[in-house]
This record gives C-alpha cells, sequence and structure tokens, in this order.
C-alpha cells in the first residue's frame, strides 16, 4: 500500500503539532514521539511478520538488525536505509544512518527549540519493532554533522539490553 508523500507530511506535520501542544518541553516532546513510533513499529512488525515469513519472526541479532534496516525502511520509506554499522566504542551498540530521514524533511525546526530532533519518531517505530520481536534496547536518534554537506545526517543509535547480548552469545 502507497500513501502519498503530501498526505505524510501533512499528518506527520499535525502530529508534531499537536503533541507540541500537550508539552512543556522538548525532551517531553520527543518522548511522546517516540511512543508514537513504538505503536507504529508493533503493529509494522505484525504486519511484516504475517505477510513476509509466514508468522516467523527473527531470533538472531544480526538477523533482526538486518530485517529493520533493510525490509521494515524499505516498507516504511521506500528504501532501504543508507546504513548499518556496528558501534566501534560498544559492543552492545548498533547505528542506522540515514542521510535525510523522511520525517525531518518537511519540518523546520524553530530557533528556540535548538536541539529537537523529529527522528525520536522512527527511533521509536525502531523501539516497537526490536522490543516486539524479544530485542529490549534503547533507541535514539541523533543529528551527525557530515563534513563539506549543509544538512547533517540521522543516526538512530540502537543500544541493546545486556540479556539480548547473553543471549546472542550462548546461540554462538
Amino acid at each position: 500500500m502507497q500513501v502519498s508523500l503530501s498526505a505524510f507530511a501533512f499528518l506527520f506535520s499535525e502530529l508534531v503539532q499537536y503533541n507540541q501542544t500537550q508539552v512543556d518541553n522538548i525532551s517531553e516532546l520527543e518522548t511522546r514521539l517516540e511512543d508514537a513510533g513504538y505503536a507504529v513499529g508493533a503493529r509494522v512488525l505484525e504486519l511484516l511478520c504475517q505477510r513476509d515469513k509466514g508468522n516467523r519472526r527473527e531470533t538472531r541479532l544480526l538477523g533482526i538488525l538486518s530485517f529493520v534496516h533493510s525490509t521494515v525502511w524499505k516498507v516504511l520509506f521506500g528504501k532501504v536505509a543508507d546504513s548499518l554499522e556496528k558501534g566501534t566504542e560498544h559492543e552492545d551498540e548498533y547505528m542506522i544512518s540515514e542521510k535525510e530521514l523522511l520525517v525531518n524533511r518537511f519540518i523546520s525546526i524553530p530557533k528556540d527549540m535548538g536541539t529537537f530532533h523529529c527522528g525520536a519518531f522512527v527511533a521509536g517505530i525502531v523501539k516497537g519493532v526490536l522490543e516486539n520481536a524479544g530485542f529490549p534496547a534503547v533507541v535514539t536518534a541523533h543529528f551527525v554533522p557530515v563534513q563539506g554537506q549543509q544538512r547533517p545526517r540521522t543516526t538512530i543509535l540502537i543500544k541493546f539490553a545486556e540479556e539480548v547480548l547473553r543471549r546472542e552469545a550462548r546461540l554462538g
């Protein structure tokens, strides 16, 4: 099913504006967007597992990351994410990066909202997919400056719970 880009942009803008009227600060706004995204992620996982996988779910860490990076991203954004990388400093961290995340394309952030990141919605989607697939994680969205480019890229940082890494180690 295709959704018109202009319809999505309008609805997402309304979601941000509505939630902005319900909160006192940027952190609360990002939390509300993440919560909305989480619900979407849980439903997307159910849909894709039913439709594409015969109700089977990924059981391995790299399998679920690849599923999010490729299948989920393609269904939601029409393309595979730009990159999926393992963190170099921490064993439990992975990053999905996108040059121009769709949700940031249509939102202009006023200067008084400095650090606000609409990617919190997408971080919520990723968290919803991962947690409902049995891979609990803390998922956050960050702007990362890119030298020579005017706009920063968005990185979705995934930090898996210790239990996920222990289970992976057991599975070998």
